[in-house]
């Protein structure tokens, strides 16, 4: 089937869609996004089973209160289910699929038959008991493309004027107890680099923010030690070297997004971006504030790869009442910025 996928040519463009867990609700925000999006010349090629994802168009059908695009639009690299698979059932059968649907729609970017990846979410549980142990999908695909350090952001548009909600995550799925061994330095200024080198997409001088890593950012010592033994020193350094960006932190984590909330409902400019050192310090104020907006968008890939904010859904799965305007949003971001 990919033969029948051209490789792009000139300023062509086309996103590879992966479908997920065949049992979450990835069929249904992805057939639901694409009916909204529908005009818009968003091109999109869709990864997965054909004859489920047909199916789940047409039991879907019955239950849905908002339109549900065809898949027979849409050009579809079939790799098909071997069994059928209930919704809202994750399971080694279901892991083994999304596993190969997102190594195969990565392979079209990589091939150049598609110039961005969009990614259904996926069952960390199922990919284990179907034996590929990744954290998630942001490693398998570094594993693809050769790549040692990737990074986790999160993008969204607030709905009041242009600003986006831009976090970057300087580590992401590893347990609370090995945050402090994994930072560092050296980690902290790559990921400051990354974050800026996104930010100024969109502003070309940015206010970056940095939150702390304990409570109160230390409070002097009294309350961690990080702070003052090396994360003070590095950003005051970080800062001298780039005179062009206002830099600011370590903040007290608990205050440090009290900027974007504001921001968020129009009310005052925001930062470009914020830093976390730990996947729910960046995380929690995120979903707080975008749950339905939010882009997980992973840089420092030789191409972007978007996915909606949201897990697989189970408890909802072929229920018709699944939100879109997440995954929505992370086509309309691997269009715009791929």
């Amino acid at each position: 089937m990919s033969e029948s996928i051209p490789k792009l040519q000139g300023r062509q463009r086309r996103i590879a869609l992966s479908l997920g867990d065949p049992a979450g609700i990835g069929a249904e925000v992805t057939l639901k996004a694409l009916a909204e999006l529908e005009g818009r010349g968003i091109e999109v090629v869709l990864v997965g089973c054909r004859r489920w994802l047909e199916h789940s168009h047409a039991s879907l059908q019955g239950v849905s209160p908002v339109p549900l695009a065809d898949p027979a639009n849409y050009p579809i690299l079939d790799l098909p289910l071997g069994e059928g698979l209930p919704p809202g059932c994750g399971s080694a059968a279901s892991g083994r699929a999304s596993f190969a649907w997102l190594t195969a729609a990565a392979q079209l970017v990589q091939r150049g038959q598609c110039h961005a990846l969009t990614t259904a979410p996926i069952a960390k549980q199922a990919w284990h008991a179907a034996g590929h142990a990744y954290p998630g999908q942001t490693e398998r695909l570094a594993e693809l493309s050769g790549i040692a350090d990737p990074s986790m952001l999160f993008t969204a548009r607030a709905p009041h004027g242009t600003w986006r909600l831009n976090t970057l995550l300087a580590t992401t799925h590893i347990p609370l107890a090995a945050v402090p061994q994994q930072l560092g330095p050296a980690l902290v200024e790559r990921k400051l680099e990354v974050l800026l080198a996104f930010c100024r997409r969109f502003v070309p001088r940015p206010r970056l923010v940095v939150a702390g890593l304990n409570p109160h950012a230390g409070e002097s010592g009294l309350l961690g030690c990080e702070e003052q033994d090396w994360l003070i020193p590095v950003l005051e350094r970080w800062r001298r070297s780039h005179p062009q960006v206002e830099l600011v932190g370590p903040l007290p984590p608990d205050t440090c997004w009290l900027g974007a909330a504001a921001a968020w409902r129009g009310e005052a400019p925001g930062p470009a971006g914020y830093l976390a050192l730990y996947h729910d310090q960046g995380l929690i104020p995120v979903k707080l504030l975008a749950f339905d907006a939010a882009v997980n968008t992973s840089l420092g890939l030789p191409f972007l790869r978007t996915s909606p904010d949201h897990g697989t859904g189970f408890d909802i799965a072929g229920l018709g009442i699944a939100r879109s305007m997440s995954m929505r949003a992370a086509l309309e971001t691997a269009w715009e910025l791929g």
